[in-house]
């Protein structure tokens, strides 16, 4: 574990603003996070196979209205990595729950992106008395995503989730393979940073990272269970949806459905990651949201 959080990413797009920090657990295990800004609290979950850097085209726009909190998941970006630790949604929904506790925020906008957005959504729940908006994008809650982007995303995932090839095939990532599977993801692949995808490369090469990567692509099946919470939800949610995302019609009716105050929002021509694709819509949205 390094003793100072990474930085080194972070700070060629924050201006120099804001600082990286870790929040540690009470197990001891610390979450890479960056704050910035004025206002109230909005705290930021990145999503499948990414790092609170891929919110950085719309942190700058948000930092002076909101004091931002984007934060690594466990095992993922520069969050420590835990032997033996599980990637499924009620243990990566603690760890947001623990975290917006931890910090004691109150008033809080809960919002995130494909696996950020499901995560919202489950840990609004226990964060009834903090969460007072809920903003969703492209929630990643059905069985299947990534694998619909792709030939190559839908190889590659289905080979690490295997028991005896996934242990072989999890640690091999080079930069095209990931380029090509985020692609997926995108109606216009040149707004995928280059040197996102370097870092994205970079933080996936510490030790025990392929164990995070199997143990992440294996629990996405069965974050639809996620849904089940949903009509517990009872702070006001903005859900919204790329017209490309991975999901499909009947998907995102099914999630509207289970809230009880939910207001739509549908992106034109914009594939599952609109924080990349279309940051000055997502920041529109999100200070609407306040």
């Amino acid at each position: 574990m390094n003793e100072l959080p990474d930085t080194t990413y972070t700070s060629t797009w924050s201006e120099g603003r804001g600082e990286v920090r870790f929040f540690t657990r009470s197990d001891g295990s610390r979450l890479r996070y960056y704050t910035v800004g004025t206002g109230p609290a909005l705290v930021l979950l990145h999503t499948v196979r990414g790092q609170l850097d891929y919110f950085q085209r719309v942190i700058p726009q948000l930092w002076d209205h909101y004091t931002v909190y984007a934060l690594d998941l466990p095992g993922m970006g520069w969050s420590d990595i835990v032997p033996g630790a599980r990637y499924e949604e009620p243990q990566l929904r603690a760890a947001v729950v623990d975290f917006v506790r931890g910090l004691d925020l109150h008033d809080v906008t809960l919002s995130g992106e494909s696996l950020g957005g499901a995560l919202s959504l489950s840990a609004s729940v226990d964060l009834k008395d903090r969460v007072s908006r809920i903003v969703a994008f492209n929630s990643y809650d059905y069985p299947q995503g990534a694998e619909r982007g792709n030939w190559i995303a839908r190889f590659i995932m289905t080979a690490v989730r295997m028991p005896v090839l996934g242990p072989l095939f999890a640690p091999v990532e080079p930069l095209p393979v990931l380029r090509t599977i985020l692609q997926g993801g995108y109606v216009d692949k040149s707004k995928l940073p280059e040197d996102f995808v370097a870092d994205l490369i970079r933080s996936g090469r510490r030790q025990g990272y392929d164990k995070v990567a199997r143990g992440t692509y294996r629990s996405l099946k069965g974050f639809d269970r996620s849904r089940e919470r949903y009509p517990q939800v009872s702070a006001p949610v903005t859900l919204v949806y790329s017209e490309n995302d991975w999901s499909r019609p009947a998907e995102r009716d099914r999630v509207a459905d289970a809230l009880a105050d939910v207001h739509r929002i549908t992106l034109p021509r914009t594939g599952h990651f609109s924080a990349l694709e279309r940051p000055d819509d997502v920041a529109r949205i999100l200070l609407d949201a306040a």
